[in-house]
């Protein structure tokens, strides 16, 4: 969720920044969660939660920490944090190989930032591969179903 930088008395304020638009991916992609903060502000050494807001009974599992008793399970080796490009701000999220599982709101938290906007969330939403058709160019696309948005979507 994108939003203007706030100041203050001429300070500026930092601010965790999504994406306004959701990830939509195929199962078995590796996707990227963006999430950053504005202005460029250096987290190393912070603690950066990505959580699913909308999980029952415990939202606050976390699914980036490399702490593995405090991860999820079902994201056990599949998630990475760009540790070196924390320096720049972007806390974003690396999942990989995807599934139908994975859909959903995502939460991206930096609990100890000094900010009025600790989290934004970001979107994901898996589609399932229904189709192949051969085009006149010999070039392969593939169909996919997108069960929340119940539409059907080329890639």
């Amino acid at each position: 969720i994108r939003a203007a930088l706030m100041c203050r008395d001429l300070v500026c304020e930092v601010l965790v920044i999504g994406s306004n638009l959701p990830i939509i991916a195929a199962p078995g992609d590796d996707v990227i969660l963006p999430c950053h903060l504005e202005p460029t502000f250096n987290v190393q050494g912070m603690t950066v939660e990505w959580s699913k807001p909308d999980l029952k009974p415990d939202p606050s599992d976390r699914l980036s920490r490399e702490v593995p008793d405090m991860k999820m399970a079902s994201y056990f080796r599949r998630t990475e944090l760009f540790m070196d490009d924390m320096k720049h701000g972007n806390v974003s999220l690396k999942i990989l190989n995807v599934s139908e599982e994975d859909n959903g709101r995502y939460r991206c938290f930096i609990p100890k930032l000094r900010s009025g906007v600790k989290s934004a969330i970001v979107e994901l939403i898996v589609g399932q591969k229904i189709c192949s058709i051969q085009t006149e160019l010999s070039d392969l696309e593939s169909c996919f179903v997108l069960r929340s948005l119940c539409s059907r979507t080329q890639f």
